[in-house]
């Protein structure tokens, strides 16, 4: 546990890095190829890590304004991601999360349930986040282990299955990458419903607008740096700030905008020679000319700009919405810098479609700050025996959007927790369903591309 605590210690712009460095000499890529591909992610996420505080300290006062001017106040309190993942690592669960994780991984790929080798560590948080708080609630270490278990099994699953339409949507810079998020995977069926539902609906379903489309319409209002510009100008006027700390908020959050996609451009840098060498390798040395995909942070795509333009917009959105939805107690405040990370899975399925992922992250939100009010209980129960300190004095409850807001943290919980033994059949049940769905799928794209591949030779 000790050594699992110092590692991620590290942080992601040095953990990632070496597992880059490491993973690239084991490939045969080189040292120095290897070095050079590590080190460019680390400047990625250092780049990240800088814009998105950048984003925080900006947008964080503006959202405390507005909660201020408009007595937003309920009773949980956000405490933002860094600490849900302090409650994920710092139980027994969450110290053998990562080779636990790995286990789950390379039996799924040698039964050929899963396409993806998952090497995003960082991320494996997420699964010793549900993991950690079932084996609290259960005071059950083995129920603990299950909850990771079943979530891994099913962030592969939906990693595979959103994978081509993720490298079509974002392009050829991402071929053979899948996202294997947890957070992210569990928004996928918003997309699918949102979609499905809007597609069916006269006249919304004429509305086309892209990123693209965006511009080509509007010319530079429809431009990322220009709508952050209006957003920031719009938030400022919320929140009854000056001209002057409008127009500051403006260009910060054009600034945001525009680097945010140069930064991601960073990451893909680094990226390539891994993903192609990797593919490559372990193409080759697997049964039946498999693809197999490598399973990577969901920041290599973050910096769309459908994504930036709807995670400004979700912000005066949801402080709103938190307050009349009927039984929320909670109020983003801590996590709003992170929604960027509804998107990445929810736009191959949108199309990039602003006005359908930007009602996807609604609906994701509307429900995602009921979770949290609902693992609120928990939540705090476990940060007070981890840390009691993250918790300010006079504070009742506390929760975060990522990832005590996602619908795979919920229901994995309340399965396990509340519903006990029978929740936990349900829950194996569907996880072989879904492995071996997955599975068939996997043999048919193998065999399509050895049929595809004899024809050409």
């Amino acid at each position: 546990m000790v050594v699992i605590n110092y590692i991620m210690s590290l942080g992601a712009s040095v953990m990632m890095p070496i597992i880059f460095t490491v993973f690239g000499i084991i490939l045969g890529l080189g040292v120095s190829k290897s070095l050079r591909a590590g080190i460019s992610v680390g400047i990625g996420f250092v780049g990240l890590s800088v814009i998105t505080k950048l984003l925080a300290d900006n947008l964080g006062p503006a959202v405390n304004k507005m909660v201020s001017l408009y007595g937003l106040n309920l009773k949980t309190l956000d405490i933002g991601w860094p600490a849900a993942a302090a409650v994920a690592y710092g139980t027994e669960v969450g110290a053998i999360v990562i080779p636990l994780g790995l286990l789950v991984n390379i039996i799924m790929l040698l039964t050929r349930t899963t396409n993806t080798v998952n090497i995003d560590l960082w991320n494996y948080w997420h699964f010793a986040f549900v993991g950690s708080i079932v084996s609290i609630a259960t005071d059950s270490f083995l129920w603990g282990l299950f909850a990771v278990v079943v979530t891994v099994a099913v962030t592969l699953i939906g990693a595979d299955r959103s994978q081509e339409k993720m490298e079509a949507f974002y392009g050829e810079d991402l071929k053979g990458i899948s996202i294997p998020q947890a957070f992210c995977v569990g928004f996928i069926p918003f997309a699918i419903v949102t979609d499905w539902i809007m597609e069916r609906i006269p006249g919304l379903n004429k509305v086309d607008l892209d990123a693209k489309k965006m511009q080509e319409k509007f010319g530079i209002i429809g431009e990322p740096l220009f709508l952050g510009v209006i957003v920031g100008v719009v938030l400022g006027l919320i929140a009854q700030y000056s001209v002057a700390e409008m127009l500051t908020l403006g260009i910060t959050m054009a600034a945001v905008m525009v680097l945010i996609p140069k930064i991601t451009g960073q990451f893909i840098e680094g990226l390539n020679p891994i993903s192609k060498r990797s593919q490559e390798l372990i193409g080759s040395k697997l049964k039946g000319g498999r693809k197999i995909n490598i399973g990577m942070t969901p920041a290599l795509v973050i910096g769309h700009p459908v994504t930036l333009v709807c995670s400004l917009l979700l912000v005066p959105i949801i402080l709103f919405l938190s307050v009349i939805i009927p039984g929320n107690r909670f109020l983003p405040l801590a996590s709003l810098s992170g929604l960027i990370y509804i998107f990445p899975l929810v736009l191959p399925y949108t199309k990039g479609n602003v006005l359908r992922s930007l009602i996807t992250g609604i609906l994701t939100l509307v429900t995602g700050v009921l979770f949290a009010t609902s693992l609120s209980t928990i939540f705090t129960k476990a940060v007070q025996m981890v840390d009691g300190a993250l918790i300010p004095k006079g504070t009742e409850s506390v929760a975060s959007i990522d990832f005590a807001a996602s619908p795979f943290s919920w229901i994995v919980y309340q399965m396990t927790a509340n519903i006990g033994i029978i929740g936990a059949v349900i829950l194996a049940v569907l996880v072989i369903a879904f492995a071996l769905f997955n599975r068939k799928k996997i043999v048919e794209e193998a065999h399509s591309q050895e049929t595809t591949a004899s024809k050409l030779a």
